[in-house]
């Protein structure tokens, strides 16, 4: 993970995490639970797919049914046109080619086996590694290769029953470990005992019809002669930094490998990285937001960056991509310092994603989806966190602390993740009718399919492959050739703005996210957005959902704008008396970003929170004050307000409960 030291909080620097140029997808399942898109006993698909499937499946001996559970695993069935997953990927197998420097510059072994398996797939069918990149057919075949190969390497043989192949299918994960082997094959097993079906993005239907009565062989697995993961997170612990047992759900392969919690300088109580000790949410910082990020590199080399105090930074979990494995690496109770926002921070659990900066990454694979959504299913009902996009947040929705920080803070995961799917296996994807209606909540959703592919730029010095992106463009008019919409305060702060560049946030609406329709025109949709009415293009209600539910609404309480701010810190007076020189400090000061509501518009909010801040200075707790959490007596809103979240004060606005 590459620092971003940019936020100070009292005397000591706080990163931004990452401004990650590898785009990220998150998502997880408990094991043995899918996600459906038809039914189980749906005719055999006829899609080219299908066809592939059942030739490469004849030609290698491998039981069709078993072949397509496993390339469901690794990218339900999806091609992504030959483009790459964050660690590598390629195709519908979900076949690993990473570049020795990808590799260097993330901390992990040049040419380790679990990232040459599209090579040595290549070599096994006689076709180059670019034409299993680019071309299905051939990426199936080398997947079916493989899969044999390493059968007949377990076994010595080939046999009919799918179920005999468990050894086979938990190597072809590429885990090094028997927890996520293991989490790995139960998945792909489940999938072929309780079927699938679905349409992959470019409109190819899939079919894999139900197998209940497979039996898999998990004895199978000691084959492979797999270390823990548990052993492995011991020898990982050092430094004096305790361990403490997983957080994680049932069914959930989780470990634990703690961050440091140790001294920059020995000489300097307060040089300690890399999160904060607190109680929460006994201590009073309730926990409201579940932030998902991406890394700038693989696995093991995160785990390093984050048991490095240096780094001042590290999430509460890292998931693994090849078979999504969790890691955590802060409890829950303690503040992990990931958001780039203090006071997010405060309020938030932070979950990270593996993902290597690829050129052209775009996707991540089922597995890191399935184990994700797990979790955060799990947290969301531990801590009472509602799952909506108000409060399950990526990177990009969090605000910036103050107005200098404004153009540095963080657009992970990015356009590519896929935020439809993550919401469908946390069982909350938008619902409702397709017909906005001026002063309702109205739901971002699009398709995330070839029927919406927004341009994207950013990719490297080219335009972005068209792909289907998780947005949709916001315009100053009702018209497709109407510029997008500017933002002038990110633009006198030379953040970008009003481009389509992947890292521009100011004129995106992303999946998930729920604005108030300001007016309705033809097949366009405008909504309240950060100040000003913004336009997308709705044909038909392709692109928005209008939820069945009300929720709360703000509006300016008189004629005059108000202001939006980045957090809700208490006023100065609030502070105690020891904490006088703190609270006078710049960098405490309640200031608005310089955006403002002008009256008569409206926006999402959730229920009110008392403006709060935790003081947490020296690691031993020792300086005055130490660990105190200062509580105002002002009420802030969090509001949807563009693309990020905001926050306003309650005395500036009037609320609406919508029935």
């Amino acid at each position: 993970m590459r620092p971003d030291v940019r936020h100070e909080h009292e005397g000591r620097q706080r990163p931004r995490g990452r401004r990650a140029r590898t785009w990220a997808a998150v998502a997880a399942l408990t094991a043995g639970t899918l996600a459906w898109s038809g039914t189980a006993a749906a005719a055999p698909g006829t899609s080219g797919l299908q066809r592939d499937f059942a030739a490469a499946a004849r030609e290698f001996h491998v039981p069709q049914g078993l072949l397509m559970a496993v390339a469901y695993q690794q990218s339900r069935w999806e091609g992504h046109d030959g483009l790459p997953s964050t660690t590598g990927n390629y195709g519908v197998m979900g076949l690993v080619h990473v570049d020795d420097a990808a590799l260097r510059a993330a901390g992990a072994r040049p040419q380790a086996p679990a990232y040459r398996t599209l090579d040595a797939a290549a070599a096994l069918i006689g076709q180059s590694a670019a034409a299993l990149r680019g071309d299905p057919r051939q990426n199936v075949r080398g997947g079916a290769a493989l899969l044999a190969r390493y059968e007949r390497q377990l076994a010595g043989r080939l046999p009919a029953d799918p179920g005999a192949w468990y050894g086979a299918v938990a190597r072809f994960g590429q885990s090094p470990d028997a927890e996520g082997a293991a989490q790995y094959a139960d998945r792909v097993y489940a999938t072929l005992r309780a079927g699938m079906a679905r349409t992959t993005a470019d409109g190819r239907q899939v079919t894999l019809a139900a197998n209940p009565s497979v039996a898999p062989r998990t004895s199978a697995l000691r084959a492979l002669a797999l270390p823990h993961a548990a052993a492995e997170a011991r020898a990982a612990t050092r430094g004096g930094t305790a361990a403490f047992a997983p957080e994680c759900p049932s069914g959930l392969a989780c470990d634990v490998v703690p961050a440091a919690y140790r001294l920059n300088d020995p000489k300097d109580k307060a040089s300690y990285g890399n999160y904060d000790l607190a109680d929460r949410p006994a201590d009073g910082n309730a926990i409201r937001y579940i932030v998902v990020h991406d890394t700038e590199g693989g696995y093991a080399g995160s785990l390093a960056s984050f048991q490095d105090p240096a780094s001042l930074a590290a999430p509460h979990y890292l998931v693994r991509s090849s078979d999504g494995l969790v890691t955590q690496l802060v409890p829950t109770r303690d503040i992990a310092w990931h958001a780039g926002n203090y006071y997010v921070n405060t309020h938030a659990i932070g979950i990270e994603h593996e993902g290597f900066a690829i050129s052209g990454a775009s996707w991540y694979t089922e597995s890191l989806y399935e184990s994700s959504a797990a979790l955060v299913r799990y947290l969301a009902a531990r801590f009472g966190v509602p799952l909506d996009r108000a409060h399950v947040i990526g990177h990009d929705d969090v605000p910036a602390p103050q107005p200098a920080q404004l153009p540095g803070m963080h657009w992970d995961p990015g356009p590519y993740w896929d935020w439809a799917h993550y919401l469908d296996l946390l069982s909350a994807a938008p619902a409702g009718s397709r017909t906005p209606v001026v002063g309702r909540p109205i739901t971002i959703d699009p398709p995330f399919t070839q029927a919406n592919e927004p341009q994207v730029t950013g990719c490297g010095t080219k335009v972005c492959r068209s792909q289907p992106a998780n947005f949709v463009p916001l315009r100053a008019a009702p018209s497709p050739t109407a510029p997008l919409i500017g933002d002038p305060v990110m633009a006198s702060h030379h953040g970008a703005d009003g481009t389509t560049d992947a890292a521009d946030l100011t004129d995106k609406a992303e999946a998930g996210q729920t604005f108030v329709v300001a007016a309705v025109q033809g097949d366009w949709t405008a909504i309240w957005y950060g100040g000003r009415e913004a336009w997308f293009a709705d044909p038909g209600g392709a692109n928005a959902v209008v939820p069945a539910g009300g929720g709360l609404t703000v509006t300016p309480a008189g004629d005059s704008a108000v202001p939006v701010y980045g957090r809700a810190y208490p006023e100065a007076s609030a502070y105690p008396a020891v904490l006088a020189p703190v609270a006078a400090k710049s960098t405490q000061a309640v200031v608005p970003l310089g955006y403002t509501i002008p009256a008569g518009q409206h926006y999402m909010a959730s229920a009110p929170v008392a403006a709060d801040y935790f003081y947490a200075r020296n690691i031993d707790q020792s300086a005055p004050g130490d660990d105190t959490r200062v509580v105002g007596s002002a009420m802030y809103y969090p509001i949807r307000f563009n693309h990020r979240l905001g926050f306003v004060k309650a005395s500036d606005v009037a609320v609406r409960a919508l029935p």
